[in-house]
């Protein structure tokens, strides 16, 4: 019911400028049983390097959602949206029909984030871009909606998908819990500190992958930051 990814298992590619660790199959890391997670294709645990960065590249019918740990990212794209996106914030780009972007650390320090992509719903659309602030005290001990594709989360930035990225900050002692739908799927990913999941313990960037028709309970052993998508 809770399968336990540990961040030494994961695919790992260091190129210098980026140190990427991959939940799932990605670029030259292969593992036919970790594939995806239902429509979660990718979980991307990456270090940037100052001054560098993703020079442009194109993508299509995929939801691109960073969520940036420490540093910053700067956006640039073929709609000529740009911006910076901050530790603790979060960056969406629906990449539709067909998109080109760039994301460069313009910091003098390492820039960490997680870059998860999830299926969308329907292929084509127009590709769209989005950034929103998120402080972590809003997020205090409880879930807190940061992307979806359902209309009722209209604080959230939107995705083309039937998935919600949720965060949560919870100090040591303090528990919350999140139930998985019947036939959905669950990836869980502490950015910071150590937790337990139904006592089972997860070490900071640990992944855990949630089936569906579960309630979980989500303890921290000490201070700790957590990112969850719950997706068909």
């Amino acid at each position: 019911m809770i399968e336990k990814r540990m961040f030494e298992s994961l695919g790992h590619a260091d190129h210098g400028w980026l140190n990427a660790r991959h939940h799932f199959s990605f670029a030259n890391y292969y593992d036919p049983e970790r594939m995806g997670w239902g429509a979660i294709r990718v979980w991307n645990d990456d270090e940037i390097g100052p001054n560098s960065g993703f020079p442009p590249h194109p993508h299509k019918d995929m939801e691109i959602i960073t969520y940036v740990r420490t540093g910053a990212i700067t956006h640039q794209d073929s709609m000529g949206n740009t911006g910076r996106t901050g530790a603790g914030d979060v960056q969406v780009m629906s990449a539709g029909t067909g998109v080109r972007h760039a994301e460069y650390n313009l910091e003098s320090e390492t820039t960490t984030l997680f870059q998860i992509w999830i299926m969308p719903r329907a292929s084509g659309g127009a590709p769209s871009w989005g950034a929103k602030p998120f402080p972590k005290g809003e997020r205090s001990g409880k879930f807190v909606t940061l992307a979806s594709g359902f209309a009722e989360d209209s604080d959230a930035l939107p995705i083309r998908a039937d998935a919600r990225v949720l965060g949560a900050t919870i100090k040591a002692g303090e528990s919350v819990t999140h139930s998985v739908g019947e036939g959905r799927h669950a990836y869980l990913v502490p950015a910071v500190g150590k937790i337990t999941i139904d006592g089972e313990p997860f070490n900071a960037r640990d992944g855990a992958a949630l089936s569906g028709g579960q309630t979980v309970t989500i303890t921290a052993i000490e201070d700790a930051e957590i990112v969850l998508v719950d997706s068909e």
